[in-house]
């Protein structure tokens, strides 16, 4: 069983606690051992990798990706739909891109072809391609005719109590592991398009019921007040946005608070309003769009979550032209400056609080957990932007096996 330690590094282990020194034990995937101070690990047998004081740290996860949506650093694409055997291609680079930047999970909130991330998912799992571990999703489209539902290789299902509850099960059937919804509209479509609800309070509790019998999970675009509530009373996993959740739709979501996560998305309203003018999205459009009001509103309701130990995930609907996939670790600099996070808050929100959105052994540094590490030149504690920089990034394990590693590191 191959090893590694690293030693010489000072170590945020997920929680919003301050770095301490010491030593990590990695034997095959997982951690096998965490020393603190001066104590030192067991070395035979294993490569030791000298940190020389970076900062040793969970992988980091996705809680809102869209690996299917075309633009990435790397590429930018100003459409979003491909032929099938490019998107898959695309779709395949922006999970390479995704790990390369430090993320090492991705919860998906929505996929523009119904197999293509199930297919993915697998493919990352038997290591022929390199990308996070996936939670994969299929797109529900919403009510055809809505403008700006991003058009998807697929057709939309039968709207009828019993052709949701069928698709439910067929994406169960496919090897889906979430599904997401569009419980509302958005500002972005068209004017007031957030107060627009996509399903009845009916159709939402067939499809909770229907979730729940197939084993599995659910995730919604909501918007609007409303919406919101109506996915937390069908038992909804992931409620993305939230942005214009009252009192009572803030208390719906406490009582399911173990159960229920949020990942606001800032990201793509950040770069609409500062971003965007090459695309042809400047002030005027972003507040058209929603932009500029939608993170006003997050940031008053995104605290009052917070309060209530409702838990908010970075993730901010990367794959947009002006948003591409890669940017992905601004929203821990959003969380800060916007709501009012520490910077150790923020990075347990995207460690931590990721790894029971995935329901996986992931986003800590603990013994038995599985190795999804980061070691970086630099404490993010202090400047929690410099993990907006891959070259920072001086290595990146997933499952104890190097995605990234500086070949001096080595002994």
């Amino acid at each position: 069983m191959s090893a590694t330690l690293f030693t010489g590094v000072n170590i945020f282990d997920g929680s919003d606690t301050p770095l301490f020194p010491g030593e990590v034990l990695v034997r095959g995937d997982r951690i096998a051992a965490v020393a603190r101070g001066d104590e030192r690990l067991d070395r035979s047998g294993a490569t030791v990798i000298e940190g020389k004081g970076r900062t040793l740290m969970p992988g980091l996860v996705e809680a809102h990706a869209h690996l299917t949506w075309p633009s990435s650093v790397e590429r930018v694409i100003n459409s979003m739909k491909l032929p099938e055997d490019e998107h898959r291609r695309v779709t395949a680079d922006n999970a390479r891109i995704t790990l390369d930047h430090g993320f090492t999970s991705a919860y998906s909130a929505g996929s523009l072809g119904e197999r293509f991330e199930p297919e993915l998912r697998d493919r990352i799992d038997t290591g022929e391609l390199p990308g996070p571990r996936l939670r994969a999703s299929a797109l529900e489209k919403g009510m055809e005719g809505v403008v700006g539902v991003p058009e998807g290789h697929d057709p939309t299902h039968d709207r009828s109590i019993q052709g949701l509850r069928a698709y439910v099960h067929r994406m169960k059937a496919i090897g889906c592991d979430t599904i997401k919804f569009l419980m509302s509209s958005d500002e972005g479509f068209a004017p007031g398009g957030s107060q627009v609800l996509m399903y009845s309070e009916d159709e939402a509790q067939a499809i909770g019921e229907a979730a729940r019998e197939a084993g599995i999970w659910l995730a919604c675009h909501a918007q609007a007040a409303e919406a919101v509530k109506r996915a937390t009373r069908a038992g909804f996993r992931a409620i993305f946005h939230c942005t214009y959740a009252d009192e009572e739709a803030l208390d719906l979501m406490e009582a399911r608070r173990d159960h229920l996560f949020t990942a606001p998305a800032p990201g793509l309203l950040w770069a609409r309003c500062h971003e965007a003018e090459a695309f042809g999205i400047g002030w005027a459009e972003a507040e058209r769009m929603g932009a500029v009001s939608g993170l006003e509103l997050m940031a008053d309701v995104i605290p009052k979550m917070r309060k209530r130990g409702i838990r908010v995930l970075p993730g901010g609907d990367y794959g947009f032209p002006y948003n591409p996939i890669g940017r992905n670790a601004r929203d821990l600099q959003l969380f800060v400056d916007l709501f009012g996070f520490t910077q150790a808050q923020a990075l347990s929100a995207a460690t931590r609080d990721g790894g029971a959105l995935m329901d996986l052994p992931v986003g800590e540094v603990r013994a038995g957990l599985l190795a999804d590490l980061l070691l970086v030149d630099g404490d993010p504690l202090g400047d929690i932007a410099i993990l907006q920089d891959k070259a920072r990034l001086h290595a990146i394990m997933k499952g104890g096996r190097f995605h990234k590693q500086a070949p001096r590191d080595a002994d």
